[in-house]
């Protein structure tokens, strides 16, 4: 597929009113259902820019930043930052709202790796990404170093790979006793 798309054209926003039965047993907005609300914009964003059928394949780490409050609004923006052949990263970020005072938090900021299937379920090219600013050059470039940081860490950690000795010293002052046989 050689056609491009700004990540304008695929970017997305939702507004939610977060209710009782959205809390935990603290009282705050469950975690779990951010996330699975961070995984439906992403998978929209994604299938909106390759106009596919989209999965997920990984998500980069999730930090949760301030709590969110049953009665907030949740607002959750999603839009492409890198794409690959088939596969695409979206970036999700959380903000919320208290409807009274007016004040927003970040709440939450992420990004998604999103793969485009065809019928039978095989991963198929997506449209590349039209760059039209330094924030979108930013976001590509770190998306890029993220993906070959990531690689390098599933690589060098793989077990047959993997020599112990060499991360021992790494452990000192950690919070772990080591008794290896």
């Amino acid at each position: 597929m050689s056609s491009f798309k700004t990540a304008r054209e695929s970017r997305l926003s939702i507004t939610e009113l977060m209710l009782p039965s959205h809390s935990n047993f603290g009282g705050k907005v469950h975690g779990g259902y951010i996330l699975n609300l961070m995984d439906q914009i992403a998978f929209a964003c994604a299938s909106k820019h390759s106009q596919r059928y989209c999965v997920t394949a990984s998500v980069n780490r999730v930090d949760f930043l301030n709590p969110i409050e049953v009665g907030e609004l949740v607002t959750l923006k999603a839009s492409i930052n890198y794409t690959g052949r088939t596969s695409m990263v979206v970036g999700v970020r959380v903000e919320s709202e208290n409807v009274t005072s007016g004040e927003r938090k970040h709440c939450n900021s992420s990004y998604f790796t999103m793969v485009a299937k065809d019928e039978k379920g095989k991963s198929v090219p997506v449209p590349g990404l039209i760059l039209t600013d330094q924030q979108g050059v930013r976001r590509f470039a770190r998306s890029k170093i993220r993906k070959q940081q990531a690689f390098k860490r599933s690589t060098e950690f793989e077990e047959s790979k993997f020599d112990h000795h060499a991360y021992l010293p790494e452990l000192e002052g950690e919070n772990v006793r080591l008794n290896l046989k």
